[in-house]
């Protein structure tokens, strides 16, 4: 793949893409065109949660390539994968969380749960927090907050409002008029702000005082990234509606949203086809995601993010790294400034080591990892990330 031919024939979402010629990838490595290895840090922004070509998960996708592909669109016919994923699932979640609709994608799901959210109470108002981000598709990107990343777009979806994350005093603003509050478990492009102590049971005492739904957004931290299946798991709160996606396939195009049987079922009728895609529960991106569910379940791999974590932390010390945030393998280096967290990913692409930015926090580098990173894998990428860090000079930004 020429460069030339990357740039002439590909849509781009920025000026300034990587550009990384991709050869192969493989664990904890993704291999350039020219054979070098650069250790992930990023995991395809947290979808790759076992790495690259798990054998587990390739052989899965094999033996279902070899059985059938796309044979109907979403919810006519029955085909098992994509059964025994959805199964499986609800035996993980509380009962109110039994039926999932499977999607395309993670935006895909939370337009799917603010259709249900809306359809099933009757009411038209959705809250979400600023700084949020739940996709770019036009509903989802009616709960951004960030006008700037919206107002090119406009008009979006009527009756939005917004509070602030951790804020209890705004959480009067969720009244009977309130279809839903959507959030993210973990806010991911802010900053990887974990929610305070209690905040979202008052969330979820105040929906349940004004009958609104609460829609919890595990888009990044779900499936095993914060050292529980799902990071709702840590803090005593159970949502209507979850929207999950990324991790869920081990790097396949996937997303979902769950609810009550009582509730998902208003998507059936009154009108029929109260949602509907092509591709949904597509039988070899639900054997990838049923694989990847067992290989969580049978493994010690979710509570080993917390160990994992620990190590981070112990290494990642440095006079330029103001913080750590997140939980498990969501964890974000807050630096001091932007050019130094740009300063750090860029030099680090030229070193074999992939990081990454978040959305709107600019003096963040990503760390996600793919769960089944080594504790010696995460030795050698710290080592160099205080390396790089060691040679930073004001004058070293380009």
């Amino acid at each position: 793949m020429a460069t030339d031919d990357f740039f002439k024939y590909q849509a781009q979402t920025t000026p300034h893409p990587l550009g990384l010629e991709i050869s192969h990838a493989k664990g904890s490595y993704i291999f350039d065109a020219n054979g070098k290895a650069h250790l992930d840090f990023v995991a395809g922004v947290s979808a790759c949660g076992l790495g690259h070509c798990h054998p587990r998960v390739a052989k899965a996708i094999k033996d279902q390539v070899d059985r059938y592909m796309h044979v109907m669109v979403y919810g006519e016919y029955i085909q098992s994968p994509a059964v025994e994923f959805t199964k499986l699932l609800a035996a993980q979640l509380p009962e109110n969380l039994e039926t999932t609709y499977l999607v395309n994608s993670g935006t895909e799901a939370m337009e799917g749960a603010l259709k249900l959210a809306r359809r099933f109470t009757g009411r038209s108002e959705l809250i979400a927090a600023n700084h949020a981000y739940h996709g770019n598709t036009t509903g989802s990107l009616s709960l951004m907050g960030y006008e700037e990343r919206k107002s090119a777009f406009r008009p979006l979806m009527p009756d939005i409002r917004f509070i602030n994350f951790n804020d209890e005093g705004d959480l009067q603003r969720i009244t009977e008029k309130t279809a839903a509050v959507v959030l993210e478990t973990i806010q991911g492009g802010a900053g990887f702000i974990l929610p305070k102590e209690g905040y979202l049971e008052q969330v979820r005492k105040r929906c349940d005082e004004v009958g609104a739904l609460l829609i919890l957004d595990e888009i990044q931290p779900g499936f095993g990234r914060t050292g529980k299946l799902f990071a709702f798991e840590h803090f005593n709160c159970v949502p209507d509606i979850l929207v999950i996606g990324k991790g869920m396939a081990s790097g396949l195009p996937v997303g979902a949203f769950a609810a009550s049987h009582q509730m998902m079922a208003t998507l059936q009728d009154n009108p029929k086809l109260g949602h509907i895609t092509t591709f949904g529960g597509n039988p070899v991106i639900a054997a990838a995601s049923l694989a990847t569910l067992n290989e969580l379940l049978e493994t010690t791999l979710i509570p080993d993010t917390l160990e994992k974590e620990k190590l981070f932390r112990r290494l990642l010390v440095h006079p330029l790294i103001k913080e750590v945030r997140g939980k498990g393998l969501m964890l974000a280096l807050i630096l001091k400034t932007k050019d130094i967290a740009d300063y750090l990913i860029l030099e680090a692409a030229k070193n074999g080591l992939i990081l990454f930015w978040l959305l709107f926090e600019t003096r963040a580098a990503r760390i996600s990892p793919p769960l089944t990173i080594s504790m010696k894998e995460i030795e050698a990428g710290c080592d160099q990330i205080i390396t790089i860090l060691n040679s930073y000079r004001p004058s070293t930004v380009n």
